[in-house]
């Protein structure tokens, strides 16, 4: 809709065709609006709400979304099956019949994403193209046996996934390996009736049988059905694997999270990968336009970088255990010590104006790493280099987050959205001098 009203200008009768939308809008059903202020609507901006995070913060906000006044409101949302709608629909019978999840008991669901050498893979890449002229696009196997076609025309654009045999070897491997290690049940999510998925089950029965299950729960699920039985288990506080494609890893590790603590940007995912390494990354939870859009209006950068720091300490375990590195195995254990006088402290960023931010939030978890690193006995030559910096972050606390706020407030030039200028980006990520003299000195 953005779009539309944009264009709008360029047409002779533009200001009447605007009038009717505005009409429609205030004639027709109650709409989510995801900016009541600016009176943005879920049909302006398609990106502004997806499925993977609205749909979540939906069911633990009571059913209920923001209407065109600010306030919360009951809301119906419109899913495909293509889109998973059986398991959200599973999960709000689920709240309706037994109430809200807690937190403080339930369970979790980690999940063993099926995603090595672009299995599934959803996003832009390789397989995705721009048509230039008016057909069809036929997909062929190596006989030149047509397998799939569409009807398709100039300035499509058309995208095909491709799931190879040996990232699913390597994800059945994955879930026995996570099942034995955890002793809990592992569902993977696959629909018979879905053909995709039906290939895959071939398959997952092929090599599950390559492995040792004596004693293990793996069981084979619908996505409702699975979904139905990870609620109940996890609302007696007992956790359950989910081994699913790749768009459903999204979803499911934005679902239970959300579920859960309110954001899947708090919670680590760790992917190994085929020939040892590790990927560890935190969600967004589809919070990034709006965050973006604040920084450049007020200079103000609510994102929590929380999981991020678990992904670091994550991967320099890794990297110790692989390796051998025992200086990065102290890294990882006293950015994890870290990490936990960060949320003891409460360091996060606040909401509003006046308080930190996540420029403030990486502040205090440099000044909590270089005490701990400081402070360790494992290496005296890693605590003699650092012994000099945790004092000056520490004697320099309260003038650097005075330095941090005082900048907030009024609006910031980064010079671009997707391409920002990068000299810019720093500049504005790190206004406060007195930190900036301290961390750069570092190893001098």
């Amino acid at each position: 809709l953005a779009s539309i009203l944009a264009g709008l200008g360029s047409v002779a009768n533009g200001a009447e065709i605007a009038a009717a939308f505005e009409a429609a809008l205030g004639q027709g059903p109650r709409l989510n609006y995801t900016n009541s202020d600016k009176g943005i609507t879920n049909l302006h901006v398609p990106s502004d709400v997806i499925v993977d995070a609205s749909m979540p913060a939906l069911i633990r906000n009571g059913g209920k979304l923001w209407g065109i006044d600010g306030g919360e409101d009951f809301t119906l949302a419109v899913i495909p099956d293509s889109s998973y709608a059986g398991v959200y629909q599973s999960t709000i019978d689920d709240v309706v019949e037994n109430g809200p999840l807690n937190p403080a008991t339930i369970g979790s669901v980690p999940n063993v994403g099926l995603m090595a050498q672009a299995a599934e893979e959803y996003g832009s890449h390789d397989k995705t193209f721009e048509i230039q002229a008016d057909g069809r696009v036929e997909v062929t196997n190596s006989k030149g046996e047509v397998i799939l076609e569409h009807k398709v025309a100039k300035g499509d654009i058309w995208r095909a996934t491709q799931t190879k045999d040996a990232p699913v070897r390597d994800w059945v491997k994955l879930a026995v390996s996570r099942a034995r290690a955890t002793n809990v049940p592992a569902i993977f999510w696959l629909d018979a009736s879905r053909a995709h998925d039906a290939e895959l089950i071939t398959k997952v029965k092929r090599y599950l049988a390559d492995h040792d299950t004596t004693g293990l729960t793996i069981e084979i699920m619908a996505p409702a059905d699975a979904t139905r039985y990870s609620l109940v288990r996890i609302r007696r506080g007992l956790d359950t694997i989910s081994v699913s494609g790749n768009v459903l890893r999204d979803y499911l590790t934005d679902l239970f999270p959300i579920l859960e603590v309110g954001t899947s940007a708090k919670m680590l995912s760790i992917v190994p990968l085929l020939n040892g390494g590790g990927l560890f990354e935190t969600g967004a939870g589809g919070s990034a336009p709006k965050h973006v859009q604040q920084f450049l209006e007020e200079n103000y950068l609510r994102w929590d970088s929380l999981g991020e720091f678990f992904a670091i300490a994550a991967s320099l375990e890794h990297l110790a255990t692989t390796t051998g590195n025992s200086k990065a195995k102290v890294l990882a254990d006293t950015l994890d010590r870290a990490t936990g006088t960060f949320l003891e402290q409460d360091r996060s960023p606040g909401r509003k104006i006046g308080t930190i931010d996540n420029r403030g939030s990486h502040f205090y978890i440099a000044l909590y790493w270089a005490q701990e690193l400081a402070g360790q006995t494992e290496d005296a030559a890693i605590a003699a280099s650092f012994s000099a910096l945790a004092a000056t972050l520490v004697s320099a606390e309260a003038k650097i987050v005075e330095e941090l706020i005082a900048v907030q407030g009024k609006p910031v030039d980064v010079g671009g959205y997707y391409y920002p200028n990068a000299a810019k980006v720093e500049a504005a990520m790190r206004p406060s001098a007195t930190l900036n003299q301290a961390i750069d000195s570092l190893g001098k």
